[in-house]
């Protein structure tokens, strides 16, 4: 478990691991719900320069610098933006403030898959049939912890122990684990202490947060080898 991009150097495993990114709010959200309204493939990109230059090569992209959309960009980072018939069938560039920064930080994994409670169900399956060992890696707000993902790392490692794959001594499992314990009853309710969540209230964002936290509207698992996301082949 990782509560923050900023300590992701320093986490420990041992053999190959897949890496579970997770930025409830929005960006794994988002991604999930772009994969199963059927885009092509998406790009994530680090930066909004590259995410321009690729812009201007006629790639259709989404970008934004904390929270709003940026003026050269066709989509913000609202999940509730990537219908099918805009975006089905089309190849998406993607850069966001946390969660594209944090996902090339887990380029040296086996594998990197992508999180959010709205495929829980289909992401918890898809781990155990890897046999691999996981780190959840939480995207947070510009290497800050932040509570939304750490509800989710919860929720999905408590999933994946009741599998009987896996185990965990990680400290930071536990007490993510414990956050969720507090919060599984009503997560939206429970979050809206948190910081990420008057962000998107100020800038009137906040309208996908009950989307948000739907457990398993998607069945998809979005996985990044590295250039593009795609869904993986599930059975």
């Amino acid at each position: 478990m990782c509560l923050s991009p900023g300590l992701f150097p320093d986490i420990l495993t041992k053999d190959d691991f897949i890496v579970v990114l997770v930025d409830v709010l929005r960006a794994t959200t988002t991604i999930c719900t772009a994969v199963a309204n059927g885009v092509e493939a998406i790009i994530p990109v680090a930066s909004h320069e590259e995410a321009r230059r690729l812009k201007s090569k006629g790639f259709l992209v989404a970008s934004e610098r904390d929270g709003v959309r940026l003026d050269f960009a066709d989509f913000g980072n609202s999940a509730l933006s990537f219908t099918r018939d805009v975006i089905g069938g089309k190849t998406l560039v993607y850069c966001t403030t946390n969660g594209t920064r944090a996902l090339h930080l887990a380029k040296g994994a086996s594998g990197v898959a992508i999180g959010a409670f709205i495929n829980i169900s289909a992401l918890t399956e898809w781990l155990a049939r890897q046999r691999k060992n996981v780190v959840i890696l939480c995207s947070g707000w510009k290497n800050r912890f932040c509570l939304e993902d750490a509800l989710f790392a919860g929720a999905l490692t408590a999933r994946l122990l009741d599998t009987g794959v896996f185990r965990t001594v990680c400290d930071s499992a536990h007490a993510s684990m414990d956050l969720w314990s507090l919060a599984e009853g009503d997560a939206p309710g429970y979050i809206q202490k948190a910081a990420q969540r008057h962000r998107l209230k100020n800038l009137g964002l906040d309208d996908v947060i009950p989307y948000s936290f739907e457990f398993d509207l998607v069945t998809v698992v979005p996985v990044f080898d590295g250039e593009v996301i795609k869904g993986a082949a599930l059975p």
